[in-house]
């Protein structure tokens, strides 16, 4: 079952199939209502400690998936007409909580990474990377409590 927190943005629970050689971890399929097209799919480090934004696509639909680490999710609507105008939404996604986070375009994301080794992130994205198609901002222009680390 799906979650709708802030308009627009799913997370959906996914699934982890254990094998005695490995995990199986499924990200997304075509037959997913949050499925939108494919552009490009593209990793991301984020180091411990560490927050990457504020982003924001004017066309892209992102779907990340963390298999690796803990990297926690801040996105900000600041869509006038939006129903959640103003509002955070935060989220922590790691192998213990294996979810696809579906972001529409329009909405301002950051994420920090909170895992001590490796957390890694994958972006299933609609369209392939357009530098002109997305607005960022320093970390410090959308206040948001990061923790003791901001």
């Amino acid at each position: 079952m799906a979650i709708t927190l802030v308009d627009g943005v799913v997370v959906t629970p996914l699934r982890v199939i254990s094998l005695d050689k490995g995990d199986v971890m499924h990200c997304i399929k075509s037959s997913d209502a949050s499925f939108v097209g494919f552009g490009e799919a593209y990793f991301s480090i984020v180091n411990y400690g560490q927050v990457k934004g504020w982003k924001k696509h004017t066309e892209m639909t992102m779907n990340i998936v963390v298999p690796e680490g803990d990297v926690q999710f801040v996105i900000y609507d600041d869509r006038e007409t939006s129903s959640t105008y103003q509002r955070f939404f935060s989220i922590i996604l790691g192998k213990s909580n294996y979810c696809r986070l579906t972001v529409p375009s329009g909405l301002w994301v950051a994420f920090k990474g909170l895992g001590s080794a490796t957390n890694l992130l994958m972006n299933f994205a609609d369209i392939e990377h357009q530098p002109e198609e997305a607005i960022t901002r320093p970390v410090d222009s959308i206040l948001f409590n990061w923790g003791n680390d901001e």
